[in-house]
């Protein structure tokens, strides 16, 4: 296979057939505009992953970006909750950072749940809810109805502990979401 049969997507044959592949540019930019099909950039530069495990622990885990999150290692996932009867719960939390004047404040916060057995390696999640949520804390929304009282907690504490001055300048939604 010679270099010319390698389009500008890495992909073998595309040349050949006259196509450009669809990419998805995931980069910090100014410029997110989307122009069509394809065309449109994602900034997750500010977006971060927290890990609720259970109500013991809440944790930063940038892995979940990419599904490999410590909970989800090695675990093999079905949208049947039914197929995990000895699941533990845990919950994926979107944070999305934004900016103002005064500086830097949490500004989409959204969570999505899910059940790990890691001892029978299943767990059980929707994805499609766990992209859409991710999608909403980058829309700047305040979505943590799925959270219990205990997760909450936890969850406040986490970002009080990763910055105070950022929950100070968050929104009264975000404070009133977690109280």
């Amino acid at each position: 296979m010679s270099m010319k049969d390698i389009n500008a997507n890495g992909a073998p044959g595309a040349e050949d057939k006259g196509k450009k592949l669809p990419s998805l540019n995931i980069i910090s930019n100014k410029e997110t505009k989307h122009r069509g099909f394809g065309q449109g950039t994602i900034d997750l530069s500010q977006m971060s992953s927290v890990i609720i495990d259970g109500a013991e622990e809440a944790y930063l885990d940038m892995g979940a970006l990419h599904a490999k999150s410590k909970p989800e290692k090695g675990i093999k996932f079905t949208t049947d909750k039914a197929e995990v009867p000895n699941g533990r719960p845990c919950w994926i939390v979107w944070v999305a950072v934004d900016f103002t004047e005064e500086g830097k404040y949490y500004a989409g916060v959204t969570s999505c749940e899910m059940l790990v057995d890691p001892e029978a390696k299943k767990g059980w999640k929707i994805l499609a809810d766990h992209v859409n949520r991710m999608d909403y804390a980058l829309k700047r929304r305040i979505m943590v109805d799925n959270l219990g009282p205990a997760q909450k907690a936890l969850l406040k504490q986490l970002l009080i502990d990763t910055d105070p001055t950022m929950w100070e300048r968050s929104s009264d939604t975000l404070k009133e979401a977690l109280a």
